[in-house]
């Protein structure tokens, strides 16, 4: 156990720096224009410390890796907890070669915040080691989970060029479908950032809301008991023919829906309504005290950038990602699949969603490179196709039951 608790450390510390990164890295591009500084210079210093922090955080980060793979036993990609962070590891990988290719400053103020996103989404899952599932015993879970891993965190890289892409060109002006659209993508980033903060606060204050449910149903030993469902976040929703045996901070609004069985549905229903209604709570603020849309917020950081060059880095980034991410969640996954359930293809939810962000992806280089696709199409598509990957990371892991269901929240 002293390996686990070393990683735990390493992880922190890494934590730590990428937060620090993000804010280095925000004073780098925002302070350009601070009265009596050299934009060039101000950028290029503080863009230096900012990416030298970053690396610091990846050693760490590395560290946590090895420690964790050594304590553990196994690659640290078994449960919800260990497959974010590790997605987090790939996309600060990621950051770190794109940023060794073009050096520039810009990449890290969008990439670095997505990774302190994903590292603290990370938190919000149990810690603890635990034995591996027979399925999971495999040597195949250091394939085919770190190499999915690796693909998406690559995607990720060209998701944030994409963005800056469209936040340069898109005039902020007047309104139209674009900055409509540009804000929905900004607000579905909201949603993840207030989910992390609700769970991790209210996980603290410990004050759960507890259901039981009526009907018995037969638990891992054969024996007859009732089920019952902890909610951490107050609950919105209670489960359908259940009881509250301990209330939590409010009563629930409503019940859910009868075809909606299992003691966990109702409460991964209630996670995601709180990620909804606190993501639009803080676009809401942040519209008032800006008194302005958060595209025409973040653009000035971005202005002097050659929208080609943020063309050219989310493409060849998806590139790059695209054959990576089709290797480890397709094919490894397929032959895995086969060895552990005798079946290369089975329906199961994160399967589908698999296919449906590869065939998106595919969509987006045959239309790129047969239609021509370039620039704002371009660049919605690889924001499109990430948010795809985000809602197969949240949506489908919290909500939807499955084969491949790593943890409940």
């Amino acid at each position: 156990m002293q390996f686990i608790q070393v990683s735990d450390w390493l992880l922190d510390i890494a934590f730590l720096l990428y937060v620090l990164s993000s804010i280095v890295f925000v004073i780098a591009m925002t302070g350009k224009n601070w009265a009596g500084r050299d934009p060039k210079q101000h950028e290029a210093k503080y863009g230096r410390i900012a990416y030298w922090l970053a690396v610091i955080g990846f050693i760490a980060q590395t560290g946590y890796v090895v420690t964790r793979w050594i304590g553990g036993g196994h690659s640290p990609t078994s449960n919800m907890f260990e497959f974010m962070a590790f997605l987090d590891f790939c996309i600060i990988l990621a950051y770190l070669i794109i940023y060794r290719i073009y050096k520039l400053t810009v990449i890290g103020a969008f990439v670095l915040p997505l990774g302190v996103i994903m590292l603290a989404y990370s938190y919000v899952f149990p810690k603890d080691v635990t034995p591996l599932i027979p399925s999971l015993q495999s040597y195949w879970l250091h394939i085919h989970v770190t190499t999915a891993a690796l693909g998406e965190g690559i995607l990720a890289v060209g998701f944030a060029a994409g963005l800056m892409y469209l936040i340069r060109t898109v005039p902020q002006t007047v309104s139209t479908k674009s900055t409509k659209w540009l804000e929905v993508v900004l607000a579905v980033v909201l949603m993840l950032v207030g989910f992390i903060g609700m769970e991790s606060t209210f996980a603290r204050m410990d004050q759960k809301t507890v259901f039981e449910m009526n009907k018995e149903t037969q638990n891992a030993m054969g024996q007859m008991e009732k089920a019952q469902a902890e909610y951490t976040m107050p609950a919105l929703v209670a489960p359908a023919d259940a009881t509250i045996i301990k209330q939590g901070p409010m009563s629930p609004l409503f019940t859910a829906p009868t075809w909606m069985e299992g003691k966990d549905a109702a409460r991964k229903l209630n996670t995601m309504l709180w990620s909804v209604l606190t993501g639009v709570v803080l676009y809401g603020v942040l519209r008032l005290i800006f008194r302005k849309r958060l595209g025409a917020l973040i653009q000035p950081s971005v202005e002097g950038i050659e929208p080609d060059l943020l063309d050219e880095i989310s493409y060849r980034a998806i590139s790059i990602g695209y054959p990576v991410f089709t290797l480890g969640a397709l094919i490894f996954a397929m032959i895995w699949a086969q060895e552990a359930w005798g079946r290369f293809w089975g329906w199961d939810p994160k399967e589908v969603w698999a296919l449906i962000v590869w065939l998106f992806y595919s969509a987006y280089l045959h239309l790129r490179l047969s239609r021509g696709w370039i620039g704002a199409k371009s660049a919605w598509m690889s924001v499109i196709g990430f948010v795809i990957i985000l809602i197969t990371l949240v949506v489908v892991n919290l909500v939807i039951a499955g084969l491949h269901s790593y943890a409940g929240v």
